[in-house]
């Protein structure tokens, strides 16, 4: 898979290549400090995977993709802003990683591209095989002209709505067009638990907890509401929560 590196900075280019050596599938074929040579290497190399900064000198890392004709290589965003984060994903980004580059989010990106390339998408695909989030991952939540870009832990509580679900995060409620099972398999399972048929809670959020009805547990979340976990839930959480 053939790669191309633009960034303004030298020492960034260089953190890129080094963390792009553990990944022998992928070939860096050159690099651009700013989008104007960055136009000209892709003419020239072609390449499947562009890592690009945003801000540079001259023209940005948008100004780049408006100009490149088609057909675009696969894009992943490398900054130290986080403000370009909806815009990026609006254009079909991989990814949008701040700087310094997480290794292991690079990783599970590059994995999704080149499991993309060699496999094409199968629409009728069990969605076990769906990437699994991690605690430090960050989501890209969209309803209706609303957007957000969300990092996983700060989610305290999904709730199901029919084949729907409403999150909550900070003071806003978005509802998703997925269904509660759907974001059960990718969220990590070592902060999120299935408290019942209904609702998923973070358990980092958890305020108080108190026995219930039955072998059940009702648990206080931070500036939420008060959840019961069913009685086989509320087993699991024992066994994984005790001492």
């Amino acid at each position: 898979m053939k790669a191309v590196i633009i960034d303004d900075e030298r020492p960034a280019r260089q953190e890129l290549r080094t963390l792009l050596e553990e990944h022998p599938f992928i070939e860096i074929c050159g690099e651009a400090e700013n989008a104007t040579a960055a136009l000209k290497l892709i003419e020239k190399e072609k390449p499947d995977l562009i890592l690009l900064d945003i801000q540079m000198p001259g023209k940005s890392g948008f100004d780049l993709l408006e100009a490149l004709p088609p057909p675009h290589p696969h894009v992943i965003f490398t900054t130290a802003y986080d403000e370009y984060a909806v815009r990026a994903f609006e254009i079909n980004a991989l990814d949008y990683l701040m700087k310094p580059i997480n290794p292991r989010r690079l990783q599970a990106t590059l994995e999704r591209l080149r499991e993309r390339l060699i496999v094409p998408p199968d629409p009728v695909a069990n969605t076990n095989s769906a990437q699994v989030w991690t605690d430090e991952d960050r989501v890209f939540v969209r309803e209706g002209d609303r957007c957000w870009f969300v990092p996983i832990k700060s989610i305290r509580l999904i709730e199901s709505e029919g084949n729907h679900s409403r999150i909550y995060f900070e003071n806003q409620q978005p509802l998703l067009h997925r269904t509660l099972g759907s974001l059960e398999e990718k969220l990590p399972a070592k902060l999120f638990l299935r408290a019942n048929r209904a609702q998923i809670i973070n358990l980092s959020s958890v305020e108080s907890i108190e026995p219930w009805f039955s072998g059940s547990l009702k648990v206080k979340m931070k500036g939420g509401p008060e959840i019961e976990l069913s009685r086989r839930q509320a087993q699991l959480f024992r066994e994984r929560m005790s001492l």
